[in-house]
């Protein structure tokens, strides 16, 4: 989902909410084959691949309510672009041997 909630907001994080609202980011992360990962995928690698698909994302601004994924699956994850722009996307964990 997408939130805007106050009035004076910058036009760049709603441009940029707007493209992202709904995005599936897919991250593959070495796992074993129960499902778990080697490690954790955190702020960081996920800051990294919304870079690589061409959004510029600072780590500070991914919130991960649970902490870092430790498991393939996917997680609803919430970017705050903005005090006031909060969009919610999708990171999919793919495990790779």
């Amino acid at each position: 989902s997408f939130h805007v909630t106050g009035v004076q907001t910058c036009a760049l994080p709603i441009s940029v909410g707007v493209k992202l609202k709904d995005l599936v980011l897919e991250v593959n992360q070495k796992a074993g084959v129960d499902g778990r990962l080697f490690g954790s995928v955190g702020n960081v690698d996920i800051a990294e691949a919304l870079t690589a698909a061409g959004f510029e994302v600072a780590k500070s601004e991914i919130r991960l309510p649970n902490g870092p994924l430790k498991a393939v699956g996917d997680y609803p994850v919430s970017i705050a672009l903005h005090h006031d722009v909060v969009v919610d996307i999708t990171v999919s964990v793919l495990g790779e041997a």
